[in-house]
């Protein structure tokens, strides 16, 4: 396409940054995604989850000031966590953010397990993470 076709094309579609559903029925995404029939590529799955992991990062350094001490298991850990719940989520774990402030992972890791979240995300993800943010290590890293 020239690119002043692809203006148009844009200028007719529409840009929509939240999913909606088009006059079809379809749900729909951007400058007219058909999500129920193309859906997305890996590529762009994973541009994405990329951004998502970059965003939950970043709002880790950005509210939690003890996150730099951390080591890059616990970093990990958090960022998982932030992910998952949103930074607002995680830090209504207020007794878990005072535990790993204090470097009592053995109590961070029990606060964690110790509410909806577990029941939430399944067996695997949490013993994976209370493991990991108890131990400092990830499954089968010695």
């Amino acid at each position: 396409m020239t690119l002043e076709g692809i203006a148009i094309l844009k200028e007719h579609e529409g840009l929509r940054l939240k999913p909606y559903t088009d006059t079809v029925g379809k749900l729909t995404i951007g400058y007219g995604r058909n999500l129920t029939d193309v859906g997305i590529s890996h590529e762009e799955a994973g541009i994405i989850f990329s951004h998502d992991v970059e965003n939950a990062e970043n709002a880790c350094h950005f509210h939690f000031p003890w996150f730099r001490m951390l080591d890059d298991v616990r970093r990990d850990v958090i960022v998982n966590l932030v992910f998952n719940m949103g930074i607002g989520g995680v830090q209504g774990f207020k007794r878990m953010i005072e535990a790993m402030v204090q470097g009592q992972y053995t109590q961070a890791a029990w606060e964690l397990s110790n509410s909806q979240w577990k029941t939430q995300v399944g067996k695997e993800r949490h013993d994976t993470l209370t493991n990991a943010l108890e131990h400092g290590r990830w499954p089968g890293s010695g």
